[in-house]
């Protein structure tokens, strides 16, 4: 059974789409492998990518996420190519999250060191209007 999945990289993480794109060419397996802004989408048979996931995480195991995707790379029903440009569908969900990866990584690595973890920052609260007339009164006196 053919799968595919996405390989995200933290934007934090020293290494690249690219790094990864060449060790999957590099291990010659039989999987077809796109090379996004994101990361890389690999599809190929289950036990193969499996495996391949396995290599790939290792090169940074905090910083590297994998996620299923419904569709093979160039489907048409996802390819802009197809559709005439603009956003693949899921392009937005994707880049909230890729924004939130920094956060995990930071977190599984604190994890792993068995550091605590850091506290939580404050919780903001809006400006009072009273500080709010401050503030102005002082900017433009």
């Amino acid at each position: 059974m053919r799968v595919t999945k996405y390989v995200i990289t933290s934007p934090e993480s020293e290494i690249l789409p690219s790094d990864i794109a060449m060790h999957i060419y590099g291990s010659k397996r039989d999987v077809h492998v796109k090379e996004t802004c994101f990361g890389v989408i690999i599809n190929g048979e289950k036990d193969e990518i499996d495996d391949l996931v396995r290599e790939i995480r290792a090169m940074d195991p905090n910083g590297i996420f994998i996620k299923d995707r419904g569709f093979p790379p160039g489907d048409p029903r996802r390819c802009r190519g197809h559709r005439g440009g603009g956003p693949r569908p899921g392009f937005f969900m994707l880049e909230c999250e890729s924004k939130m990866l920094p956060m995990i990584s930071r977190a599984l690595e604190a994890e792993s060191r068995n550091a605590p973890l850091p506290e939580a920052a404050p919780e903001k609260t809006p400006v009072s209007m009273e500080r709010l007339v401050e503030i102005i009164k002082d900017e433009f006196a």
